[in-house]
């Protein structure tokens, strides 16, 4: 239930950011919002991160679907029993649903954040899911996995001691 809830609301706060930004912000203009760090630029990005694959926006919604499902699946099942490895997943799992309500929906994703001091692509609420949640996820299986979850069992009829 908790991942649920904060499934739920990084979804509605990625939407709600998305829809403050189409009605505040006219396409392609910026306002600042942290000075010289960070604008609110309001891009329509047909592909995935950086632009590619723009071309292939059905491919992207159908990918974003199926990751969905799987995420969803993982978090709910669960795959990782604790709370850090589940909180990864779910926030996976907001990011791809947040972005993917925008590819169903308009054909396009919202992004609005652009970073100032630095070349980097704009992004958006559900990138930020997407990303902290994937590092947290590989951090988790690579460092805490097999301590808090059991890992790999060893067989039971191990040929270990046997003469």
């Amino acid at each position: 239930m908790l991942y649920a809830v904060l499934v739920a609301a990084l979804v509605a706060l990625d939407q709600l950011v998305k829809y403050l930004v189409v009605q505040q912000i006219p396409l392609g203009e910026h306002v600042p919002f942290l000075p010289h760090l960070l604008d609110l630029t309001y891009v329509e990005n047909t592909g995935a991160a950086f632009s590619m694959f723009s071309q292939h926006t059905w491919v992207l919604t159908l990918i974003s679907l199926v990751l969905s499902v799987v995420l969803a699946v993982g978090v709910f099942k669960p795959l990782f029993r604790h709370p850090f490895g589940r909180t990864a997943l779910a926030l996976l799992l907001a990011g791809a649903v947040g972005n993917l309500i925008d590819r169903v929906l308009q054909g396009y994703v919202v992004d609005m954040f652009h970073v100032l001091f630095m070349e980097f692509a704009v992004f958006n609420v559900a990138d930020i899911c997407v990303v902290v949640g994937g590092f947290a996820a590989v951090i988790y299986y690579l460092f805490f996995y097999e301590k808090l979850e059991g890992g790999p069992k060893e067989p039971e009829n191990s040929q270990e001691g046997r003469a």
